[in-house]
Formats: C-alpha cells, sequence, structure tokens
C-alpha cells in the first residue's frame, strides 16, 4: 500500500494525550509517588469526562480503537457514524481546550509525559488523520486501512509490534516487582498490577480478575468456617463469618483502593490459613 506522508502533531490528538496520561499514572503508582499521581488522576478527570469535549472526542477515538473483529459492513458503518459525530463537534474549541491541557500538563508534570512509547501510537495517528483536513484520495485510504483493522487482525502488524510493547509491559512489572517482591504474596502482586493497568482498559481485566479472585477467596474462607478448629473457637468462628459477609458484599461494591485494601488483607489471612493447615 502506498505510504502517505502527513506531518502528524502527537500533542494535537486527544487519544494521545489522554494515553500519555495513563501511562504517567501507572509510573507515579509504581514509585509511590502520591502527589504526582492525585495531578494526573484530576487531569483525565477535568479533561476528559464524559460531559467535557475531550472526553467526548476521545469517546469517538475508542469506537474506532477499541471495534475488534466485526464484519466488513459493521466496521464501515462505526466509521461512518463517528465520522458524521465528529463532524458536528466545534473543532477551534477542541483545539483551544487541547492547548490549555497541553500547557498545564508541560506546567505540572513537565514535557516528559509525552515522551511514553504508546503500542497502538500508529494506529491513533490514522483516526486523527481521518478526523482532519487530509487528501481525500489519502483520507479513504486511511479508512480502508481502519476498516481492515476493525474487522480483522492485522497480524503483521502486531508482529512488528509485539517485541517492543512486550518489552516496555516487562520493564513496567519489574520495576513494580522490585518494589514490592519483598513485602507482598503473589496474587496480591497480581491483584495490584491489574490495578494499575486498568486505568488504560476502563477495567475490564480487573473486574475479571475480581470475579474469580474473589470467588476463590470466598470458597477459601468457606472452608475455615467449616474447620474443627473455628468451629470450637466462638471468636475465630464471629471472625471468619465476618470476612466471609464482607467477600459477598464485594459484588455490590465499587472497585475502589478501599475494597482493593480489604481483598489485600483476605488474601494475607487465607494464606496465613492454608500455611498453618501444611
Amino acid at each position: 500500500m502506498k505510504k502517505i506522508r502527513h506531518k502528524h502533531n502527537k500533542k494535537r490528538n486527544t487519544a494521545f494525550l489522554y494515553e500519555s496520561l495513563i501511562r504517567e499514572l501507572s509510573k507515579s503508582m509504581v514509585r509511590q509517588d502520591e502527589d504526582r499521581k492525585k495531578i494526573i488522576i484530576s487531569l483525565i478527570k477535568e479533561h476528559f469526562s464524559p460531559n467535557t469535549l475531550l472526553g467526548k472526542e476521545l469517546e469517538l477515538f475508542k469506537s474506532i480503537y477499541e471495534t475488534e473483529k466485526v464484519d466488513v459492513y459493521t466496521a464501515e458503518k462505526v466509521l461512518k457514524e463517528v465520522k458524521d459525530a465528529y463532524n458536528k463537534i466545534d473543532k477551534k474549541q477542541v483545539y483551544k481546550e487541547q492547548t490549555r491541557l497541553i500547557n498545564i500538563i508541560n506546567k505540572k508534570l513537565s514535557s516528559t509525559a509525552f515522551a511514553n512509547f504508546l503500542p497502538n501510537y500508529r494506529h491513533l495517528a490514522t483516526i486523527s488523520q481521518i478526523f482532519n483536513d487530509t487528501p481525500i484520495k489519502d483520507r479513504v485510504i486511511l479508512e480502508g486501512v481502519l476498516v481492515r483493522k476493525m474487522a480483522t487482525i492485522e497480524l503483521s502488524e502486531k508482529k512488528e509490534m509485539k517485541p517492543v510493547g512486550s518489552l516496555a509491559y516487562k520493564t513496567f512489572i519489574n520495576k513494580f516487582n522490585d518494589t514490592y517482591s519483598a513485602h507482598l504474596l503473589s496474587e496480591q502482586k497480581e491483584l495490584l498490577q491489574r490495578y494499575i493497568l486498568s486505568f488504560g482498559n476502563n477495567g475490564l481485566e480487573l473486574k475479571l480478575f475480581l470475579n474469580e479472585e474473589v470467588g476463590r477467596l470466598k470458597e477459601e474462607v468457606q472452608k475455615m468456617c467449616e474447620s474443627a478448629e473455628v468451629k470450637n473457637d466462638s471468636s475465630m468462628r464471629e471472625k471468619a463469618e465476618k470476612v466471609l459477609n464482607i467477600l459477598k458484599e464485594f459484588k455490590n461494591s465499587n472497585i475502589d483502593q478501599h475494597m482493593l485494601k480489604k481483598i489485600l488483607k483476605i488474601q494475607n489471612l487465607v494464606k496465613e490459613n492454608s500455611s498453618d493447615d501444611s
């Protein structure tokens, strides 16, 4: 396919700004930099909530880059609907909002926040180009690329990106493990890792993991309740039943740091009990 060479200003790509902040948030959590973390969370809430202009534009980006494995007709329809919606957005106001956010990032976080490696950067750049003043012929070619990507998995591109993406992921996780490995159980580290990474994928993987992990913990605590040692000790029985009730209530709870702290404590309790049994 003909290569299309148009200058792409990544700072004027709303999805890039969002993804960069997400990665800065992950790094600040690993480093336990609470001040930086609070600044980033505040920026994300202020500039990318659903009722903001950048938040609405971000959702249009996501409608394209989160669509996978659909038929070509559906992919084309999604693309058309997104373009129609984008044409209704006030472009001048988007530019002003981007400028404001860029200035705040430079002032409060430094320009290094824009240097993050994004595995899907090329995809985000392609989407941005179809939104902007790209020549008609080139735009049609780019739209074809997006449709194919939504309708299929481009193996060649995925293979090309995998080594770098994998290296970036491993580096991130290694830093996390270096910080916490002496203090946390493997299941606790996995929970925290998924929590950190959940800022970049809407929490779906975290929710799936918690569903399985809470189920596992309920089974283990139930075993504790039924053990002779706990049954014969009213105090231990009361505490075990309280823990079991807490786990049952999680299905109606929002996932937040308070909930995670409880799960971390219960993971430790279950591990200690299994160690005593061995």
